[in-house]
């Protein structure tokens, strides 16, 4: 009987560990897809990311950027002022 007893602790030893492994698997999985959905709502929502405050602020003069910028934008940028406005 002894060796029955240690098969059977044995078959339920692997059989949980089997369990556990795919549960952790799954639920890796759901949390790996969740967070790259997050991360692609994010970063499709957000059109101009705003620059960190200590950096400099560099006008761009190029000629297609400049047909579209109003004149207030243009005196800020004249000004080396980061644009507040479209």
């Amino acid at each position: 009987m002894n060796g029955v007893r240690k098969t059977v602790a044995a078959a339920a030893i692997a059989g949980s560990m089997l369990a556990g492994g795919v549960v952790g698997a799954l639920m890796y999985g759901v949390t790996t897809i969740g967070a790259a959905a997050a991360t692609t709502a994010a970063t499709s929502t957000a059109a101009t990311p705003t620059p960190a405050a200590n950096t400099p602020f560099v006008s761009n003069e190029t000629a297609a950027h400049e047909a579209t910028e109003s004149a207030a934008r243009e005196a800020q940028e004249n000004a080396g002022v980061r644009p507040t406005v479209p």
